[in-house]
């Protein structure tokens, strides 16, 4: 606020205001984002001088495959609108972006890319060749990556952008690796992984879809001509030795994997085979042609089939837990590429299924197939390429995890670390503490080759972890007798890419060669992602850390769920219902739009019937294409959402209006400023006005104060639904709707009280649009480039303002509906009456000017006398409140509206029963039944009155 005397203050504010003149005429007649969102953004709330402390996050690096989506959008901007009220806050904001090399995702589009083009695969061109191609798809994707995230208005740390697999990471993975195998934490072993055939290689969990099957069915699987049918289940014999006409029957969904069954199971209480229990039961494999045991165990389901089960650890988790407890031997049946392996006769070298038909056709020759029937299941499929997952035995990688787990555990039942939202922790437990050893090599190319050396002296081998050859061959020789070392080679394959990103809260930082930044920014204050990374990414962050830092990686996360379209289904591209942001900011065609999923289907991503589907639902759902949006309505409209919810909805149609709401704030800037203009105030002129805001001035200024809470508070409790909601209602409902209303005939008349209208206004502006700083920063900065000097009114959250302006209000909003009901213009010539009791009536005489502008009817009588309102001849009567009633003289003919009719009606009847109770005799001498029946009489007229006012 500028006090009188402060010549020099005054000149300045002076020399502004005037290099600010005519600035409406420079802002745009309407919100256009692409004329705003190209330009560079200036931090306006960057801390100044002594911070508060420091805020560190990390952005989850997006994947080197291709351009950003929408989930990566949602990402960026909930960590943007966090870092950027951190900084409000006057905190140091470290907000790291990165991207990911994405191991097995990017070398299949790079396959996939060679095999379309040139017709070769990684095999022809070998590993370094290959490995060159890669690189050159990755700098070509990390570019538009980081244009993409650039584009979107975000805060980043630019200077300390990371990449999976630079220097300082590479550094960081192989210390990791080193340290946790010297210590005996990470071991090689045989065991059961997820397999891709297609990939050859491992996979994780993750890269795993479920597809539901109910019955058969045909799936094009890679590598087969024809669809192979799922979802049957065959029952098969096996003959009981030295029982003659005994048989057991196994039902399987998988046949091809009979020819490595080593043993059938049932349960030890199954009636059916009580027979059996206690003996030493042999039975026939009739492809091997040799004994397999019959054996009891208590995981054996009963109810599954006939009870009884083929084992083959070799391809079944359950199996290959089950042979362990009863020292069973493996047979392998499938090899790495899907074919059946050597050693099983007529079907060695088939595809695995093909053999599947094979098998059954001997089956019924031996007859030994008892049935075939429809049966329901789920077939994991590999999510990078599409493949059927198979589980083979596989000598691999493992990281010893039940510890660390349990330390991850105890951090969040003590509260040492915080999970957002909590009913998230039940998965947090649910995952770690049923955690078993994660296998981190994939037998890809790809990736952060494993710094481990396969060593051997005459019948001896050891696996030795090293930074190069040179120092393998030096440990190698301080293990084997007389340092003696036939032969070494590096291990081929690469690590699991959730470990290398496993370890970014602190490789980030330099670790383990810059302890200094380790130690000032390090654990990270938030680590915020979907909610369906928690075990794969946040889980093995925390155990990483805790075994490599001892500390754990973050004080808090957030998890925000996945996004989904308008209808709530999960956005994919087989449905056709995906988004890319490009399309949402910039619009698009139908025809941009099929062509998006036409290029889907030509990189391989969809199949045929899938690319149909999906142009189907593309048409149906965007028949006018996408308009356009822009960046801010995209932002905007992603917080609008409950982001904790399990799934965020998305809807290109709020978007747009979202897109519309900001053209509301733009053209009462543009209004605000030629007010300015016009009035031309000085700098004495709005001094004295800072210090004399009105009724309605105070009310507006209260209600910002409110917003500034609401949306403040909204942030910090990660609700940005609740601050955008309190944003849309300020300054819709309450800034533009009525507030800005009011100020017309002040302005337009140069009354004295237009100066402080207009300082109210700027002020509602400026800090309104700060608080729309946090997800709009193009339109923000830009409007208030265009906002004229001047001073801001103080102290809003200590304005008072008395009830009766929201009744009036009220009143203003009733009326407005009353009129829109029954279809009333200004060419009507509608007139207002209004009667108030004693209590109020003062108020509105006040306020007639605001209920003329409010109301659009210009003229107004406004009565004391509830008898002379009632002989007013008017069209429409109604009630506003219990202590106020309106009528609305027209010229208009209007149309008989039964439930208008009832409404009067019934608003009648509530005014005489409240007329009547209200009476100080009836209060003292009416029996309490009477009573009660009135009150009961009030309350359903209320609600009826209600009923009609909604319809």
């Amino acid at each position: 606020m500028f006090r009188s005397g402060k010549s020099a203050q005054i000149r300045v504010l002076v020399n502004k205001i005037s290099s600010r003149r005519n600035r409406s005429s420079s802002l745009g007649n309407a919100y256009q984002p692409k004329n705003i969102e190209g330009k560079q953004l200036v931090r306006r709330n960057d801390p100044t001088g002594l911070t508060e402390g420091i805020f560190t996050m990390i952005f989850p690096p997006p994947n080197v495959t291709g351009n950003l989506h929408l989930g990566h959008t949602l990402t960026a901007t909930i960590q943007d609108v966090i870092a950027r009220r951190q900084r409000e806050k006057n905190q140091e904001v470290l907000w790291i972006p990165g991207m990911d090399h994405a191991g097995i995702a990017t070398q299949v589009v790079v396959e996939k890319k060679l095999m379309q083009e040139r017709a070769v695969s990684r095999y022809d061109l070998g590993r370094e060749a290959f490995l060159a191609e890669v690189l050159k798809w990755k700098n070509l994707r990390e570019k538009d990556i980081r244009e993409n995230l650039k584009s979107l208005g975000l805060s980043f740390s630019w200077e300390r952008e990371y990449y999976t697999m630079d220097e300082m990471q590479c550094t960081a993975v192989r210390r990791a690796f080193i340290d946790l195998h010297t210590r005996g934490l990470i071991y090689r072993d045989r065991s059961l992984v997820n397999w891709s055939c297609a990939l050859e290689s491992a996979i994780s969990d993750i890269e795993i879809d479920n597809l539901e099957v109910p019955g058969p069915m045909g799936i094009t699987v890679p590598g087969y001509e024809r669809n192979i049918t799922f979802g049957e289940l065959t029952d098969v014999a096996y003959k009981v030795l030295g029982e003659e006409c005994e048989e057991i029957i196994v039902s399987t969904t998988r046949p091809e994997t009979i020819l490595g069954d080593v043993a059938v199971a049932v349960h030890p209480q199954d009636e059916k085979y009580a027979k059996f229990h206690g003996k030493d039961v042999k039975l026939w494999h009739p492809f091997r042609e040799t004994p397999i045991p019959l054996i009891f165990d208590e995981s054996v389901d009963k109810d599954f089939g006939t009870g009884a089960v083929k084992i083959t650890p070799s391809h079944d988790r359950n199996d290959f837990l089950l042979a362990k407890r009863h020292y069973l031997l493996h047979i392998d049946v499938i090899d790495d590429k899907g074919m059946i392996s050597e050693g099983f006769g007529v079907f060695s070298t088939l595809p695995r299924f093909s053999a599947r038909e094979k098998v059954k056709e001997s089956l019924a020759e031996l007859n030994l197939l008892r049935q075939i029937k429809p049966h329901s299941m789920i077939l994991p499929r590999c999510s990078r390429s599409g493949d059927i997952v198979e589980y083979l035995v596989r000598p691999q990688w493992y990281l010893k995890c039940q510890e660390a787990a349990q330390k991850a555990v105890k951090a969040v039942r003590s509260g040492g670390l915080k999970i957002n939202p909590p009913e998230k922790e039940a998965e947090w437990f649910r995952w770690l503490e049923n955690c078993t050893d994660w296998c981190i090599s994939r037998q890809i190319w790809w990736g952060h080759r494993i710094p481990a050396y396969k060593c051997t002296s005459g019948s001896a081998t050891e696996w030795i972890s090293a930074l190069s050859l040179a120092e393998a061959i030096e440990k190698a020789r301080s293990i084997f007798p007389e340092g003696k070392i036939d032969a070494i080679s590096r291990d081929s394959d690469v690590l699991d890419t959730w470990f290398s990103s496993g370890l970014l809260p602190f490789s980030v930082f330099g670790w383990p060669g810059n302890p200094e930044e380790v130690q000032q920014y390090f654990p990270l204050n938030l680590m915020e992602t979907g909610h369906d990374i928690l075990f794969f990414w946040v889980a093995r962050m925390t155990m990483l850390s805790l075994m490599l830092t001892g500390e754990i990686p973050f004080r808090e996360v957030l998890l925000h769920g996945i996004i989904c379209d308008s209808q709530g289904r999960k956005m994919s591209k087989s449905l056709g219902n995906a988004l890319l942001p490009e399309q949402v900011i910039n619009g698009a065609t139908l025809k941009d739009l099929i062509k998006q999923t036409e290029l889907f289907h030509r990189s391989g991503i969809i199949s045929d019937a899938e690319m149909e589907r999906s142009i189907q639902e593309v048409t149906k759902t965007h028949p006018n294409g996408i308009p356009e949006c822009g960046i801010d309505a995209l932002r905007f409209t992603l917080c609008s959402s409950n982001i904790k919810s399990h799934f965020v909805t998305f809807d290109t149609a709020q978007c747009h209006a979202n897109k519309l709401f900001f053209n509301k704030i733009w053209q009462a800037t543009k209004f605000t400023i030629k007010g300015f203009e016009n009035i031309n105030p000085t700098a004495e002129d709005l001094n004295r006005a800072a210090g004399n805001p009105s009724e309605m001035d105070k009310w507006i200024l209260r209600k910002l104060s409110q917003t500034e809470e609401t949306v403040r508070k909204g942030i910090d409790q990660y609700n940005f639904h609740v601050a955008t909601t309190s944003l849309k209602t300020f300054f819709y409902s309450n800034f533009c709707d009525v507030y800005l209303e009011t100020t017309k005939p002040n302005l337009n008349a140069k009354n004295p009280q237009a100066v402080t209208n207009l300082l109210t206004l700027r002020t509602c502006l400026h800090r309104g649009l700060q608080l729309m700083g946090f997800f709009t920063p193009f339109l923000t900065q830009e409007l208030l480039n265009h906002l004229p000097e001047a001073p801001e009114i103080p102290n809003l959250e200590l304005l008072t303002v008395g009830e009766h302006i929201e009744e009036i209000l009220k009143i203003c909003a009733t009326i407005r509906e009353t009129k829109s009901r029954n279809g009333l213009t200004k060419k009507d010539n509608p007139k207002l009456i209004l009667w108030a009791d004693s209590s109020f009536i003062n108020h509105l005489r006040k306020h007639e000017g605001t209920l003329k502008t409010l109301t659009m009817i210009p003229e107004i009588e406004i009565l004391d006398d509830r008898d002379t309102f009632n002989t007013h001849n008017c069209s429409i009567k109604s009630t506003a409140l219990h202590f106020c009633c309106f009528g609305i003289k027209t010229t208009a003919n209007l149309k008989a509206n039964p439930a208008q009719q009832k409404l009067t009606k019934l608003m009648a009847n509530l005014e005489k029963l409240q007329a009547i109770v209200a009476d100080e005799g009836y209060q003292r001498s009416a029996p309490e039944s009477k009573k009660e029946k009135h009150q009961e009489q009030i309350k359903r007229l209320t609600a009826e009155i209600k009923a009609i006012r909604e319809l």
